[in-house]
């Protein structure tokens, strides 16, 4: 069988070559494009845009004889005892159970992992918002800080205005 294989492969490397010098030499193909190779013939279709395209039609091989290779039959199956059949089943039960519990760790595993990088997000977000808020107080403590400065001050003014304007009229 595999020899047949072998021997088509060639003929179809052989008929590849043999094309393309054809087509070197003959722009157009011929018009009865009929090609035959021991037990496969080759017809070739029409010309396409993306190359030329081919039809190969195998033909069954005509020699029988003994000394030709023999395609391979499936060995005879084995009958199998009634323990041969349980063991080969408890065999692929405990495949079975080991390839689910694998799925399951797995699957545990990356939920276990979702978790944690959720768990991480959350605090990231409440650590920020803690900064924000201790940033914004901060802030506003200074302003109000300011601010209290800036009337005070202003009140100094006042007061020293009012103690001029009161001396200035005794």
């Amino acid at each position: 069988m595999s020899s047949t294989v072998s021997a088509y492969s060639d003929k179809i490397k052989e008929m590849s070559m043999l094309s393309l010098i054809c087509s070197c030499f003959y722009s157009q193909p011929h018009p009865n494009s009929l090609y035959q190779y021991g037990d496969m013939e080759v017809k070739s279709l029409n010309k396409r845009a993306s190359g030329q395209a081919f039809e190969i039609i195998l033909k069954a091989p005509a020699d029988l004889s003994p000394d030709r290779p023999q395609p391979l039959l499936s060995a005879p199956k084995k009958d199998l005892s009634p323990d041969e059949l349980q063991k080969r089943l408890e065999a692929a039960e405990e495949r079975r159970k080991s390839q689910e519990a694998l799925v399951l760790k797995q699957l545990a595993e990356k939920r276990e992992h979702e978790r944690q990088v959720l768990h991480k997000a959350v605090e990231e977000n409440n650590n920020f918002s803690k900064m924000a808020e201790e940033k914004l107080n901060y802030k506003m403590e200074v302003n109000k800080e300011n601010r209290e400065a800036q009337l005070n001050a202003l009140k100094q003014r006042l007061r020293a205005k009012v103690r001029l304007s009161i001396k200035a009229m005794a």
